[in-house]
């Protein structure tokens, strides 16, 4: 039996959420797996697995202590466990046993200044563990750089789900939405600094010149909301701009995949960096080539001028040259197959395979 220790986990929504909840149902496939959670409103969706979830409440450091509690409770009354898989470095701060570790890295997490009080705990953790789950070469680096044990380290990238047919009514309502503009630009992500939504739109003032019917979607929410938008109006591009949250994942799907050009070039934020990007694979799965930036892990999930462009997120120029040179004449047709065919490497009946392998 394996355990997976985590701060997150679905019903909650995110891309670690997302993470945890794939890696758990493809081990499941192997092995007997349970899992400590954050309490969360979940009774339906615990019924339907086919492993146990013990979730704990309380508050936020009383529930740390509880969750280690209960972990380690478990360890000493069950002898065949064979290793703890945590989703963060404090989910296995407080777990005593000599049982196998494994910890997932994603990049902020680990982010801290070398000799700080983080950094020391961090280290304490990642290099008493037996493997260091990296989710890019860009994160396994910064952790070298942070202190932590190269040798322990191994890089393992972000699964996604296969792809489930949508539904013609789920796409005619897609193509509602987008009006029968084009060509179309499109980001799914939190609305932060750090994912660039500033100089997409400032881009965009510009591209509207070349491309009079453009159109860009952005799906999310976040403490960007009201600035972004803000922004919109004050370059009178409303007509240009579509803004979604709390939509369905099948209408966010369905509006992916009427996408030409998913468009996220992100920066460098204080200590926040991308690590990975799983958005640019889902949107691979569509077909759909990304922009992404230099700053970070998106050049594990974008193959450069094979299944989008790496640009410098921090120059606004090389942002709008990168979106134009992928719409101009269509080019970004000539991307499609060679993203379906890349995006199959990250299902995750083939990225469970490497975990395997450690475990």
């Amino acid at each position: 039996m394996y355990l997976i220790v985590t701060r997150s986990f679905p019903p909650d929504a995110g891309g670690m959420q997302n993470l945890m909840w794939g890696l758990t149902n493809s081990l499941a496939k192997h092995h007997m797996v349970k899992v400590f959670a954050d309490q969360s409103e979940s009774k339906t969706l615990d019924e339907k697995v086919s492993y146990s979830i013990d979730r704990i409440g309380g508050p936020k450091l009383i529930r740390k202590y509880r969750k280690a509690y209960f972990v380690n409770d478990f360890i000493k009354n069950n002898k065949n466990i064979k290793g703890i898989i945590a989703d963060h470095w404090k989910s296995l701060e407080l777990i005593k046993t000599n049982k196998k570790k494994y910890c997932l890295i994603h990049s902020k997490e680990i982010n801290h200044h070398k000799g700080s009080i983080l950094n020391r705990r961090v280290l304490n953790v990642l290099n008493n563990v037996d493997y260091v789950v990296s989710n890019s070469e860009y994160t396994k680096n910064l952790a070298i750089n942070c202190g932590v044990k190269s040798d322990k380290i191994i890089v393992i990238n972000p699964g996604v789900e296969p792809l489930k047919e949508l539904s013609k009514n789920i796409l005619f309502e897609a193509e509602d939405l987008l009006q029968n503009k084009s060509p179309r630009l499109i980001t799914v992500s939190r609305l932060e600094k750090r994912k660039n939504h500033e100089k997409i739109i400032m881009s965009l003032r510009n591209l509207k010149q070349l491309y009079p019917n453009i159109i860009y979607t952005c799906i999310g929410h976040g403490e960007e909301e009201e600035n972004i938008k803000k922004l919109v109006k004050e370059l009178n591009i409303e007509n240009h701009v579509l803004f979604f949250k709390n939509i369905s994942q099948e209408l966010k799907n369905a509006l992916l995949a009427k996408s030409n050009l998913f468009v996220m070039p992100s920066i460098i934020y204080k200590k926040s960096v991308e690590g990975f990007g799983i958005a640019y694979i889902e949107a691979a799965q569509y077909g759909v080539p990304s922009i992404g930036g230099k700053d970070g892990g998106a050049s594990d999930a974008i193959l450069d001028k094979e299944t989008g462009i790496i640009c410098d997120g921090n120059n606004l120029d090389d942002i709008y040259s990168s979106i134009d040179l992928m719409l101009k004449n269509n080019s970004y047709k000539n991307f499609s197959k060679k993203n379906i065919e890349f995006a199959k490497k990250f299902e995750w009946n083939n990225i469970i395979k490497k975990y395997l392998k450690i475990l």
